[in-house]
């Protein structure tokens, strides 16, 4: 297992770089503790998958540092790097039986019989795949293919780091739940440094003690779940993390005090300066908005039920807004005021939060 140092990476397929749009991947800099659980989040093109590819060997960075255990591995291929990946779609062996599959990485490493029975009935136990070890992998289905290939993956324990690419995509949705708790268990079982990357906000908050939000080939913030739902550190954090995602809404900032459309609003930001900034807003989740006797003027534009809660989606002369209350709350008729939690309400500029 490896402490992982990711230092100044950036890497572009382009011989010539000229503007930000060029980099898949820029300024990333990175520490992951050995043994923890890590994830990297973010939409489709935002760089995770070359990240991760960089940190394999796959692909050698333009720029930057890779080490592991404080050893620059940077130009190491990926065997000299002892690294496990498991891809998106199964990669199994469909002769050979559940066995054989998870048994073949340790017979490449000339492990002795009874170790590798050893460790693959231990596997196929954490799994769920001990009554299926003496069939042929061809008859299961993807979801069983897929746990192959995570044992197949975990089956190793001399490996510096586990790497999952989208490992839950061609599940079904019903048991991609169980796959999760599962890898969140064998995690805590073997302790090995695990880096799971996902676009799926659930994946990322219920497996990782640490997630990494990327956005357009920026980390932009890192951070445990709470952390990341409670104080957002850039708009798109607020946006992608969260059901639904947090309000933001432009606002203008007069002698240090906060005003959205005339109404002053209380925020947790200190001292607040616009005098750096091109755009100024605010940003509260519709956790932490309440209906009261006074505050900023809306529109009552929709009302859902979901559960146990409503999500009520109404509407100000700045922009929509949604909040979240119970289910047994009455709601206004029309127009009412909203009231924002001071320490859950943040003032961002050009899009990253104001410190």
């Amino acid at each position: 297992m490896s402490k992982i140092t990711l230092n100044e990476l950036s890497h572009s397929y382009l011989q010539k770089q000229s503007k930000d749009e060029d980099w898949a991947i820029r300024n990333v800099n990175i520490d992951w503790e050995d043994g923890g659980a890590y994830a990297l989040l973010g939409p489709s093109g935002c760089g995770k998958t070359t990240l991760l590819n960089i940190i394999s060997g796959l692909i050698i960075p333009t720029r930057g540092q890779i080490l592991f255990n404080d050893e620059d591995i940077t130009e190491k291929n990926p065997v000299e790097r002892n690294i496990a990946q498991i891809f998106q779609f199964p990669v199994i062996y469909d002769t050979m039986t559940v066995f054989e599959n998870l048994a073949f990485p340790l017979r490449n490493r000339k492990i002795p019989d009874e170790e590798i029975k050893r460790k693959v009935n231990e596997i196929a136990e954490m799994l769920e795949l001990t009554s299926t070890l003496h069939n042929r992998a061809s008859g299961l289905t993807a979801d069983g293919k897929q746990k192959i290939s995570l044992g197949r993956g975990l089956v190793r324990s001399d490996v510096n780091v586990i790497m999952f690419d989208e490992p839950l995509t061609v599940i079904d949705p019903h048991l991609k739940w169980v796959l999760r708790s599962k890898l969140k268990e064998l995690h805590q079982k073997i302790k090995r440094t695990m880096i799971y990357v996902t676009h799926d906000q659930t994946e990322a908050l219920t497996f990782a003690d640490q997630v990494v939000v990327m956005h357009e080939g920026q980390i932009v913030q890192t951070g445990t779940p709470v952390e990341l739902f409670e104080k957002p550190k850039h708009t798109f954090v607020g946006h992608f993390i969260g059901s639904p995602g947090m309000n933001i809404l432009p606002c203008e900032i007069d002698k240090g005090l906060v005003v959205v459309n005339g109404t002053k609003i209380k925020t947790s930001n200190l001292k607040i300066d616009n005098a750096n900034f091109s755009k100024m807003e605010i940003g509260v989740r519709p956790e932490f908005i309440s209906f009261n006797n006074e505050g900023l003027p809306v529109k009552i534009l929709n009302v859902s039920n979901i559960g146990k809660n409503k999500i009520i989606e109404t509407e100000s002369d700045s922009g929509k807004i949604k909040l979240i209350t119970k289910a047994s709350e009455k709601i206004p008729e029309g127009s009412a005021f909203l009231t924002f939690k001071k320490e859950y309400t943040y003032v961002y500029g050009d899009n990253w939060i104001v410190d």
